[in-house]
């Protein structure tokens, strides 16, 4: 098969934004990645799982191109040390720990520094997929189901069928390919009609080649290692760590909050009016996105802030369909933007894969999701859960608000 990820740009813009982030502050943070498949009934052959493997050994061995670091240093926010750090920087493939010991028949772990293991994530996942989909299904079969499917959601955008304000793709990790999930970026950067814009994609390596934005600020990780990380923090204050660690690396650039990593009741007792004025936006990634959105905005009016001057952003399991629901709901009302995967990347006639690579240790003690709907989390440890979910609920029902 040939090489699937063939630049260390090759990933999603949060890694590099959480990348800079933690360089600057948290570069002695040590990290346990485990891998996940959620479905049921798919099993990784010893052909897939030493294909894998060879694939993943490709990718240590890519090192950074220097047009692509001048690329990451016009970002306005990027620092030139984390840049000169990038330059010196490579994947480890001694930092993986990969086989066939799992009930899907493919296990994978990756440990060290946070500055290293949170890079793998994105690549290792387009290598699983890819490496599926080619191996067990009839592969251009799959890509023409593809290209057609592709035409006809382009064309609900282009005739106004449904509209979904702005938009990016954010499917690196579950696509069918590096070549759809190309092809797809390449389609759907051309609608621009007002009712449907498309505003970037979060593959900063695409983002390059076809000079469109790259988009991504932080995503689970930051907060449950800035919050959990440090043993001596209470976890229900973990939103409050990450919030305050992202201000004094980039002030007010580059500041959309993730809501849901520890519940998003518990993210708004730290989401106060600092806070609340110095990111741009929020994301929604788990629960009832209408209801979410109508406790945000009422959040912003309770502060005094006027929810028309922030921005909403959506990317939890999202097709068109369910964009133009929600971008019809709260149309006038505050900024909506969507972030959509799998819908773009890998719709086909076949099942996409959810597989998800998570972090389950940070300095050598677990951590954990808590997120609006259950079934998000992969902590090892059922007694931490238990403990974080206490510390929550005591927080929520003692503390003064």
């Amino acid at each position: 098969m040939h090489q699937i990820i063939n630049s260390l740009l090759e990933t999603d813009m949060y890694k590099f934004s959480m990348g800079q982030a933690i360089y600057h502050n948290f570069s002695g943070y040590k990290t346990t990645w485990s891998f996940a498949c959620r479905n049921k009934n798919v099993h990784f052959t010893q052909e897939m799982v030493d294909e894998i493997k060879r694939q993943i050994k490709l990718y240590c061995s890519l090192r950074f191109h220097e047009d692509e670091l001048e690329y990451l240093n016009k970002i306005k926010w990027m620092k030139g040390s984390y840049v000169d750090f990038l330059r010196l920087w490579n994947p480890r493939y001694e930092d993986f720990e990969i086989s066939t010991d799992a009930e899907c028949g493919l296990s994978i772990e990756t440990r060290g520094t946070w500055l290293n293991t949170s890079l793998y994530e994105i690549p290792t996942l387009a290598i699983v997929n890819e490496v599926y989909f080619r191996m067990a299904y009839d592969y251009e079969k799959l890509f023409a189901s593809f290209k057609e499917r592709l035409k006809q959601k382009k064309q609900k955008l282009l005739d106004g069928t449904l509209k979904i304000g702005y938009f990016s793709e954010f499917g690196i990790r579950r696509r069918l390919s590096s070549e759809a999930q190309e092809l797809a970026v390449c389609e759907l950067c051309t609608v621009n009609n007002g009712s449907s814009v498309f505003s970037g994609t979060s593959n900063v390596y695409l983002a390059k080649k076809l000079g469109l934005k790259p988009v991504g600020t932080m995503a689970h990780e930051w907060i449950m290692c800035t919050g959990q990380g440090e043993h001596k923090h209470n976890p229900a204050y973990s939103n409050w760590f990450a919030l305050d660690a992202w201000v004094k690396e980039y002030g007010v650039l580059n500041g959309t909050a993730l809501t849901d990593t520890i519940t998003t009741d518990c993210f708004l007792r730290d989401f106060r009016l600092t806070f609340a004025t110095l990111f741009s936006g929020v994301r929604h990634d788990s629960g009832d996105p209408i209801a979410w959105g109508e406790k945000m905005i009422s959040h912003y009016e309770n502060l005094g802030i006027d929810p028309k001057t922030k921005t909403l952003l959506f990317s939890d399991s999202l097709n068109f369909e369910k964009a133009d629901k929600i971008n019809e709901h709260f149309k006038g009302r505050v900024r909506v933007a969507f972030g959509i995967g799998t819908y773009i990347s890998n719709d086909t006639e076949a099942i996409p894969l959810n597989i998800v690579m998570k972090t389950t240790l940070c300095n050598g003690m677990d951590v954990a999701k808590i997120s609006d709907v259950s079934g998000k989390g992969m902590c090892k440890n059922p007694s931490y859960v238990d403990y974080l979910q206490r510390c929550i609920d005591w927080r929520m029902t003692h503390e003064v608000n």
